[in-house]
């Protein structure tokens, strides 16, 4: 007889982790959404000085970074979640707050993890989908809430369309969503939306008591591979919470001292996005080329459909830019079968990605 596993595995997506890190040689890896630039030099001496401690555990307060995090948002130490990436915190406050007969509204396509919160909890998960410009419909998410309703999530850009919603919607949004039910803005990718200063949503907290903003260090910051992320909450008893329901030591040592080092070089971060963006709007402009219509990004990747949009030539795209050497995310493993998600690397990536695009394309 085989092992009983509990109901609710049977409900859980598995995550759709991108394919590729066995290959060697000249790959042009666009498919996670990480930043082609590595570590400041100042970051990895910070690591190779936290490695001599850890025979200890981790600070389980994780206070020094609560407190370089409250120092550069002027926010208290006790209103700030400290996550094993930002996905942690994520999880946990679906495990805080979702039960069955509650209901999570989000749109979609999004984030990938958002459909676990309801299937892990048995709560009933509200997708409504993306306008035809490929971005949130807050009006409609807005007429989904109802009494059952505890978790909103908004995703601000949209991974995986790369859209970003205007500030003042978000705003007036925020503000006619219940005050019982609890807010999450996703911005993950904030640093590279254009539309807005990443600050500019930090007053939505101090009226707000029912929103956190949810951010990372893996993805400007370059930290993928230590995953450490933090939420900004509008009350301390978000941060109760989540903490409540996860293990201790949630963010390991090494994580622990590059984010706090990484704080420190904000210029560096502002050089890296400005390089990024740029590339970006390269990337754009040679899709168009290629008589492609990607979706305006304010991420550091960019979102399109390829021709015939449909679950059968996205697979042949893929499988011919693959051939080529070239990673890039399957649109059917993110919510939209008949689109690809292409992640926004070096100059010399961005070429060889739209040759081998221009190469599959002609061919087919």
């Amino acid at each position: 007889m085989p092992i009983e596993f509990a109901e609710r595995i049977r409900r859980i997506p598995v995550y759709p982790a991108a394919d590729g890190y066995s290959l060697s040689g000249d790959v042009a890896m666009l498919a996670s959404n990480e930043t082609p630039f590595p570590p400041m030099r100042e970051v990895q001496e910070a690591i190779t000085r936290s490695l001599g401690g850890l025979n200890r555990y981790p600070d389980p307060t994780n206070s020094a970074l609560r407190k370089a995090l409250s120092d550069r948002f002027d926010l208290p130490v006790h209103r700030i979640a400290i996550g094993n990436g930002s996905c942690d915190i994520l999880l946990a406050a679906g495990e805080a707050l979702l039960e069955p007969g509650a209901e999570v509204v989000y749109a979609w396509p999004s984030f990938s993890v958002y459909p676990h919160l309801a299937a892990a909890s048995g709560a009933r998960a509200i997708e409504v989908p993306v306008d035809e410009r490929h971005g949130h419909d807050l009006d409609a998410m807005l007429a989904e809430i109802t009494a059952a309703t505890r978790l909103v999530i908004v995703c601000n850009p949209n991974n995986p369309t790369s859209t970003a919603v205007p500030l003042d919607e978000i705003a007036a949004f925020v503000r006619a969503v219940p005050r019982h039910v609890a807010v999450i803005l996703d911005e993950a990718y904030c640093e590279f939306n254009l539309l807005q200063d990443p600050d500019e949503t930090l007053p939505l907290i101090a009226r707000h008591p029912n929103l956190t903003l949810l951010r990372t260090f893996s993805k400007v910051y370059g930290l993928c591979g230590l995953r450490v992320g933090y939420g900004l909450c509008g009350s301390e008893d978000f941060r109760v919470a989540v903490d409540q329901v996860r293990q201790p030591f949630f963010c390991n040592a090494a994580a622990q001292a590059a984010a706090i080092e990484a704080l420190r070089h904000q210029d560096e971060v502002t050089r890296r996005v400005e390089r990024t963006v740029a590339e970006r709007l390269e990337l754009e402009d040679g899709l168009r080329k290629l008589g492609l219509d990607p979706a305006e990004s304010q991420a550091n990747f960019v979102w399109f459909d390829v021709p015939d949009a449909d679950a059968e030539a996205e697979r042949d795209v893929i499988r011919g830019l693959s051939e080529r050497n070239v990673l890039v995310r399957s649109g059917a493993a993110l919510g939209r079968a008949g689109a690809l998600r292409v992640t926004v690397g070096t100059e010399a990536e961005n070429r060889k990605f739209l040759g081998a695009l221009g190469d599959v394309l002609a061919g087919r």
